[in-house]
């Protein structure tokens, strides 16, 4: 891409982004990128899955804006194609289209990365990696389902190598555009060149290794690639969908070499985790008006994969700029019912609500079934006897035993009490609203 073509968008941004509210153009607008300017049209970037969106409802905008900024009428023509692509000429005098050096994405730090149990290993690693290439985890094996933070990580290693060691050569590749540089390069008889490209580097990043499996030559060329840059004392960082054991299609060589290094995984979030994502992201979104029940509710529909945790918060942003209507609980269920239904409720036991309460309010078990009528732990004996009556269909004399014995007659005053301070007092509402959607039984 060239400046004028740079310093070109980024006035069409700043007007696009004078033209809507933040939300909506951190959504749709912020995300499209310049490829190539002509004199009759511009040719734009855009992710695909908003540019439908995209184009139905802003083309006309986009052309405006472009149009004030050139000074002539511009076609805005919407593509798929990748900005940063260029096209080199290989050996023997035929045309070998091969990428520019990928850099990592300048979003993906370890400022933003958000650490909870399931990624503190891959994390550390990974710090440890970017502070110390060569000398530490060579080479370092992330593996995890997808959207758990692997890519994250990686691009994280690559942002602070390029910020702190401008003098390492990097490249990042993924294990599918290396397998096919690879075929162009023996198409366009340029094989010298590929390996030049790979080898005489200080780094390499691979994300996706899985997608060598059962490409012979491609694992062939691979391994080569990865002994010369482990002898010659290169960091080598690869991620993966599976655990290098599981990698049955792939060589036992190449498996071997995963293996000798340090090979940390990433499990989904807990719901704190999750939690924190989502507070970090809207934190660095300037979204404003979001409250906690809301992220608690995205949080507890979306558990497997961090991308559509935050793809569903922006979901919600977006929704409810373009409907004109406050992020809400209510708001965010409809807009994730469709996607993200409601799990069905799980029966919830007595034992689950003596430990929800005693971790709510900071007692032990013991303390909750005791005598002790200080209020410290009265409120929530209470409480939990009338989320007892609530929840489960257990009878009085039932749920007495199950609190050190009490007959049915102390339990039925228990949950009239309780119930009579959670009509007055707001605040232990909130607290109930919060204690019931830990146990997966709130009334959305």
């Amino acid at each position: 891409m060239n400046t004028e073509l740079d310093q070109i968008w980024m006035r069409v941004q700043a007007d696009l982004a004078a033209a809507v509210d933040e939300p909506t153009y951190r959504v749709w607008l912020e995300p499209l990128s310049p490829i190539e300017l002509s004199a009759s049209r511009i040719t734009v970037h855009a992710p695909p899955q908003i540019r439908g969106w995209v184009n139905e409802r802003f083309g006309r905008l986009l052309q405006t804006c472009v149009a004030d900024v050139v000074g002539r009428p511009v076609t805005v023509v919407m593509s798929d194609a990748d900005p940063a692509s260029t096209e080199a000429r290989g050996r023997g005098g035929r045309d070998l289209t091969i990428e520019a050096p990928r850099l990592a994405n300048p979003g993906y730090t370890f400022d933003r990365f958000v650490i909870g149990d399931s990624n503190r290993l891959a994390h550390a690693a990974a710090l440890t990696v970017a502070e110390m290439p060569g000398q530490a985890y060579n080479p370092l094996f992330i593996c995890g389902p997808p959207g758990v933070g692997k890519t994250h990580l990686m691009h994280s290693i690559a942002n602070l190598l390029a910020e702190h060691s401008p003098g390492l050569v990097l490249r990042t590749a993924t294990g599918e555009s290396f397998a096919s540089d690879f075929r162009n390069a023996l198409g366009a008889s340029a094989i010298d060149n590929f390996k030049s490209r790979f080898r005489d580097i200080s780094v390499l990043l691979v994300d996706d290794v899985q997608f060598l499996e059962r490409k012979t030559r491609t694992e062939e060329e691979f391994f080569h690639t990865f002994n010369a840059l482990h002898e010659a004392g290169a960091q080598i960082v690869l991620t993966s969908d599976r655990p290098p054991r599981d990698l049955q299609a792939l060589e036992d060589r190449l498996r071997e070499r995963f293996e000798a290094g340090l090979v940390a995984d990433i499990a989904p979030p807990d719901l704190k985790t999750r939690l924190a994502i989502l507070r970090k992201r809207a934190l660095q979104d300037g979204i404003e008006g979001a409250p906690d029940a809301v992220l608690e509710l995205i949080a507890q529909r979306i558990t497997m994969n961090v991308r559509a945790l935050e793809g569903a918060l922006i979901r919600v942003v977006a929704y409810s700029s373009l409907a004109s209507r406050p992020i809400s609980r209510e708001l965010t269920a409809e807009v994730l019912d469709s996607l993200y239904p409601a799990p069905p409720r799980q029966r919830c036991t007595i034992d689950d609500i003596q430990a929800t309460i005693c971790s709510h309010f900071s007692l032990s078990r013991e303390e909750l079934l005791s005598s002790a009528r200080v209020s410290r732990v009265a409120w929530p004996r209470q409480l939990a006897m009338y989320l007892s009556r609530e929840l489960t269909e257990e009878s009085l004399p039932y749920i007495g035993r199950h609190f050190g014995g009490r007959d049915h007659t102390t339990v039925l005053h228990a949950c009239r009490r309780a119930g009579t301070r959670l009509e007055h007092d707001a605040t232990c509402r909130e607290a109930v609203e919060s204690i019931r959607r830990e146990l997966g039984q709130d009334l959305s």
